[in-house]
């Protein structure tokens, strides 16, 4: 199926972009959540209005994230987990919990999705973490994760 995107869609097309998509992924996601519209001739017409209201929206958006960038580069928060006799933490610190701390820490919310560890923390230790707010943002936090007392 042939849609316009209405907004931008993270990894797929940006607002304005007209793209041939599998129909359950159109019919059951992109038109219900009012992200694409059918492309049909009155539509590929507003395409340059879509366009345009898409870049305002994305370079708004990028202003915030560069400013959240800013506010979050090199910040530094603490974990503690309880550990195994071998020296291991009892499950992990993943993304969840390193962004709800971080949310608490800077009294913003921050969402699970920005941050960007290669595998869950398992030791304790220092561990640099990349946010990645968008495609062109990003911020690196500092987070030291330690033994619960």
């Amino acid at each position: 199926m042939e849609v316009v995107f209405t907004q931008d869609v993270p990894n797929k097309a940006k607002a304005g972009e007209v793209r041939r998509v599998p129909d359950g992924y159109a019919r059951n996601y992109l038109l219900p959540q009012g992200l694409a519209e059918i492309s049909t001739d009155e539509v590929k017409k507003r395409v340059h209005k879509i366009t345009a209201v898409g870049d305002e929206v994305r370079v708004r958006e990028t202003a915030i994230m560069e400013e959240l960038a800013k506010g979050l580069d090199d910040v530094t928060i603490t974990l503690t987990a309880r550990i195994t006799p071998t020296g291991r933490y009892y499950g992990t610190i993943t993304s969840t919990h390193i962004a709800m701390e971080l949310a608490d820490k800077v009294g913003r919310e921050v969402e699970r999705r920005w941050v960007e560890i290669a595998e869950p923390i398992r030791e304790p230790g220092e561990y640099d973490v990349t946010l990645r707010f968008s495609t062109e943002v990003s911020a690196t936090i500092h987070v030291n994760a330690e033994i619960e007392e």
